[in-house]
Order: structure tokens, then sequence, then C-alpha cells
């Protein structure tokens, strides 16, 4: 079986311009999902970056993955992620994805390892990482308030737990990315407890929660 590491970087960021390609921690950001990727060579056979950016284009090849130039057509702010995957697989043989989104750029070192086992025993199409959240939330409807998840002076400890798709990685048969689905009816959600669940980059702040992250990690 033939396992690619697919990673999808849009040129056109409008929160923080140009951030798939700012240096985090010495290499672009971009770069990490690249390295992270290569340092799995058991898991992934290849790396394809698939952007309509020249610069991350370039900046894909410099550490070594393979370029992918996304047609202006599937280019869009509102265009679904996998019909970036959906033209890389148009062009790339391969049996099953790994998704790495570049803005989710700290893993843990054995999270895809671990991840991928459970994927092969799941026999399931597909899986995603999720991390616990523990918020008190709630809607606000005709100007009030409304709890969703709790009673006003629950404890925190006690609510059931919730969960949110925090974007670190994706594994998918390509057929079901070629029928639509990163993440399918039977997806495996993968539980990652970490800091770095919490770190999705869209602004400046983010973007500093990133590094200060990536600089206590590597004290």
């Amino acid at each position: 079986m033939r396992k690619i590491a697919v990673i999808p970087a849009r040129g056109g960021s409008k929160r923080l311009p140009g951030k798939n390609i700012m240096p985090l921690g010495g290499i672009p950001l971009i770069a990490h999902s690249i390295r992270y990727a290569q340092a799995n060579p058991n898991i992934v056979d290849e790396v394809f970056v698939t952007s309509d950016d020249p610069a991350i284009l370039g900046v894909a090849i410099q550490f070594g993955a393979k370029a992918i130039e996304r047609p202006a057509s599937i280019s869009g702010d509102h265009e679904p992620t996998v019909t970036a995957i959906q033209h890389v697989l148009s062009l790339e043989d391969a049996d099953q994805v790994i998704l790495l989104q570049p803005t989710n750029p700290l893993r843990q070192v054995n999270l895809l390892a671990d991840a991928f086992e459970q994927y092969q025993k799941s026999a399931r199409l597909s899986l995603f990482t999720v991390s616990e959240s523990r918020h008190k939330l709630g809607r606000i409807s005709d100007g009030n308030f409304v709890p969703f998840n709790y009673t006003p002076g629950q404890r925190s400890q006690d609510l059931e737990p919730l969960y949110f798709e925090n974007g670190l990685l994706y594994i998918s048969a390509a057929d079901a990315i070629r029928n639509g689905q990163i993440i399918t009816e039977d997806a495996v959600p993968f539980v990652v407890n970490h800091p770095f669940g919490g770190v999705d980059i869209d602004t400046r702040d983010d973007f500093d929660l990133a590094e200060w992250l990536l600089n206590k990690n590597h004290e």
C-alpha cells in the first residue's frame, strides 16, 4: 500500500499574510509539517505540498517535498480542503493519505505512529485527532446566555467531556477522499491530551503561542 502525506497550503491568508512561510523556530511554518512527515519514513512513502503560491512551492522543494501546483479554480477562500487532495490524487497514485495542515505545526513525536497503528487496527476508512474541552459552553439567544453543557454552579471537573477536532492530523483511505470525504462516518476519533492540540495558527497571537510552546518544549 502506498501512503502519502499531503500538506495543503494556499498563499492568500487574509488575517496573517504569508503565514505558511513565516519563520517559526528558524524554519518556515510549512517546513514543520514537511519534516514531521519525513521523520516517519516507515509510514509515509512521499510528501506532497499543494499550493497556488510559487513561494510556498519553492519552500516545499527546498525542504525535500514534492510540489504540486494547485489550479486557481480550486484555490478560492471557500474551497474545501478535499478538492486540493483530490487534485493530488489525480496526479499521484496512493492507497492512503495522511493530511497534515501547515497551520498545526506542533505535534508530539510519536503521534503519527500511534495514530496510524490505531487506524490500521480499526479497519475503518479514516481517523482524525480530537482534544477534550472542559469549557462551560452556551448559546446567546435573545440577548440571554443559555448554558449548553452545564448547569450554573456546576464544577468544571464534573462536566461531561466534549471534544473538538484539533486539526493535528487526518488519515484517510484514498478512495474515501476521491468520493469527497476526509472524515468518513466511521472515522476513528484519536484523542490527543496535549497543549499542541490547541495550536491552530490563524492570527499573530496564534503564531506567538506556537512559538512560545515550541521554545518551551525545546528547553
